[in-house]
């Protein structure tokens, strides 16, 4: 559709103060505009856009402001389809931190005819005395402040600080504040009610009562918004620019230690389960447990610490190649999480959809965002044995390859058992067609987990620290008793065994 046949809409801004801060040109256009719409009609100049219809009952009802103008920037494209042409009044200017009109500017089926208005910034930087240019300040949407701030030290100015929730939701996101920054709250400029009030980081979301002629100045913080992660951000850039080991490092060469760290996380969180199972009886237990379940705490940050390093260093990698950055990767996992989350974020908001029809809702998007033909398109081949075996089986079940019970499972390994031996007795077998037969068994035993909901890997895992554990019982009874392991023979090691399972 070319400029000249889409329908037309008309942004005009309303400033702070009535007639006065509304230029002449918004003005005539409200007076000649038919179809007059107006965001909202809780603002001081609203009532210059006479017989408009507003937006305001929408924000009681929707769940997110994104929700609010998403329908804003529907409703408004199917009136200017309607008419031909409307008129939308916003507060302030449409170009400052307006995301209906963003809306409005994205979509190919309207025309957006925008006039410029005076703001609120106009009367800000006049009662803050400052030129915006020059101090550098930075605008941000007190919505998306821990985000849009990230790295910043200020000054700020942050707008859409409509109520006290808001504000204290921009406090939090400072971890390192002393609280005893000093801020400013600017209220209802150029209205009569306007009200100007120095406070401090700690009492900025009581001091008074926000509205949507609420504003917020920050001159300078001593910590940054998101300092944590950007000093180690920093940290990692450093490094692969200074450190000799990590500048000879690559993609490929880093896999192992991505791997074992991805291992030391498993690790720690069964510590964490381990430290948690048994409920304290006295006050010794009960500190005992506290101080346990604080050192498991320590360790899976650590550990969480090493794998965020790992995700890190390869981003640092890429962005050096000039191929991507860390911002990509969050953007690109955030964007994913929302596709794939229609029933919190899109058509299925709402829906009463459980685990499992989220997880087919998963399985679909992926396959259509991805053009996969095969169920198997997508598993690593490079998966633990076991994890790999159990995906495998499990695609293939979706699609009614399966047994329709564990009983179908069981007499598989019967089957592989009876083969593997008739390998085993056969000389004329090549050492390939033994483990043939063994990884067939342990393909069957993985199915059998797969039907009764147990993870194959983790039940190994399991069994594997529990003979680890034991035979450590084993090797402390035989230091005890002057026993050389190495020398005992079956029947005192068998002795050594039974006894230390008769204690656990």
């Amino acid at each position: 559709m070319s400029t000249a046949e889409r329908p037309r809409i008309v942004v005009v801004g309303l400033g702070p103060g009535g007639r006065d801060h509304v230029t002449v040109d918004t003005l005539d256009a409200i007076e000649h505009a038919t179809h007059r719409y107006l965001r909202t009609s809780i603002h001081p100049s609203a009532d210059l856009v006479a017989d408009a219809t507003t937006f305001d009952h929408l924000y009681d009802a929707a769940d997110t402001f994104d929700d609010v103008y998403t329908e804003i920037a529907d409703t408004l494209a199917a009136a200017a389809g309607e008419h031909g042409e409307i008129l939308y009044a916003v507060p302030g200017s449409p170009l400052v931190l307006e995301r209906t009109v963003r809306h409005l500017l994205s979509r190919d089926d309207v025309e957006c005819d925008l006039r410029p208005a005076m703001s609120f910034l106009d009367v800000a930087w006049a009662r803050l005395g400052i030129d915006p240019v020059e101090a550098g300040v930075r605008l941000v949407d007190g919505h998306e402040f821990a985000t849009s701030a990230a790295g910043e030290h200020g000054p700020l100015l942050v707008a859409h600080t409509h109520a006290n929730w808001v504000l204290s939701d921009i406090k939090l996101a400072v971890d390192e504040a002393t609280g005893d920054e000093p801020v400013t709250l600017l209220h209802a400029l150029g209205t009569p009610d306007e009200r100007i009030v120095e406070t401090t980081w700690a009492d900025l979301d009581r001091t008074i009562d926000a509205n949507h002629l609420t504003s917020l100045w920050i001159p300078h913080l001593a910590a940054p918004v998101g300092a944590a992660y950007v000093r180690f951000h920093q940290l990692t850039r450093t490094l692969r620019e200074q450190c000799p080991w990590d500048i000879e490092q690559t993609h490929d060469s880093l896999v192992p230690y991505l791997l074992e760290e991805a291992y030391e996380v498993v690790d720690a969180i069964h510590a964490l389960d381990a430290d948690q199972a048994d409920e304290a009886t006295t006050e010794t237990e009960a500190a005992a447990e506290a101080a346990a379940v604080h050192s498991a705490d320590t360790d899976l940050i650590e550990e969480l610490g090493d794998l965020f390093y790992q995700i890190e260093f390869h981003a640092t990698i890429a962005e050096q190649e000039g191929r991507f950055t860390i911002a990509d990767v969050a953007n690109g996992i955030h964007d994913k999480l929302v596709r794939r989350h229609p029933h919190v974020f899109g058509d299925l908001a709402g829906s009463d959809l459980d685990s499992d029809g989220v997880l087919s809702n998963w399985d679909d998007i992926k396959r259509e965002e991805k053009g996969r033909t095969s169920v198997f398109d997508g598993i690593p081949r490079s998966m633990p044995a076991l994890a790999y075996a159990a995906k495998v089986g499990k695609k293939a079940s979706k699609v009614g390859f399966d047994w329709p019970t564990v009983d179908g499972a069981f007499p598989k390994i019967a089957e592989e058992t009876a083969e593997l031996r008739d390998a085993l007795d056969d000389p004329d077998a090549a050492d390939t067609a033994t483990a043939d037969e063994l990884g067939d068994l342990l393909f069957a035993v993985v199915n059998v987990a797969r039907h009764l909901h147990i993870d194959p890997e983790l039940a190994l895992r399991a069994a594997t620290d529990k003979f680890r554990t034991r035979f450590e019982g084993v090797e402390r009874l035989a230091l005890e008793r002057s026993v050389d392991l190495r020398a005992a023979d079956l029947t005192t090691l068998d002795a050594l065994w039974d006894e230390i399972k008769s204690l656990r």
